[in-house]
């Protein structure tokens, strides 16, 4: 299948999975929205999708050079969560591994202008995000020396 062909999607299967889809955010999903609070409540200070930067990453650390997406499990294949539908099943793969490739694409064309990209999926608990990514926050400012604000 031609990367043009992935481009329209099929016809629905039916008006409801259409309006379900039409439904899914884009930015701001509750997972996200959940570890950006635990980052605050932590005084972690943040920005939310640049669009200067490659791929807008949900959150980014700028004096850190720290850039985090909260992925989706169906929409970036989650070995755990992604499930490829039944309906459309060779247009969804395709659709789906471009996906994967454009996050590689995207984490490149960062750390080619200097950011360090971290990933996490949606299912992770904020928690367990924010001491990654704090943790991390750290290592960076520290080498970098750029003192307590993020």
């Amino acid at each position: 299948m031609s990367s043009s062909q992935t481009t329209r999607p099929p016809a629905p299967l039916n008006a409801a999975v259409s309006a379900q889809m039409r439904r899914m955010p884009r930015a701001s999903s509750g997972p996200e929205v959940a570890v950006r609070r635990e980052l605050h409540r932590r005084g972690l200070r943040f920005r939310l999708h640049p669009a200067t930067l490659p791929g807008r990453p949900d959150i980014v650390l700028t004096r850190a050079r720290l850039a985090i997406f909260i992925d989706g499990c169906f929409w970036h294949c989650c070995p755990q969560h992604g499930v490829m539908p039944r309906n459309n099943r060779e247009w969804w793969q395709a659709k789906l591994h471009r996906n994967v490739e454009r996050d590689r694409e995207k984490d490149a064309a960062l750390a080619a202008l200097g950011w360090r990209t971290l990933h996490f999926w949606e299912h992770e608990r904020p928690h367990d995000v924010a001491d990654v990514v704090e943790r991390t926050w750290r290592q960076l400012r520290d080498a970098r020396g750029t003192g307590p604000r993020s």
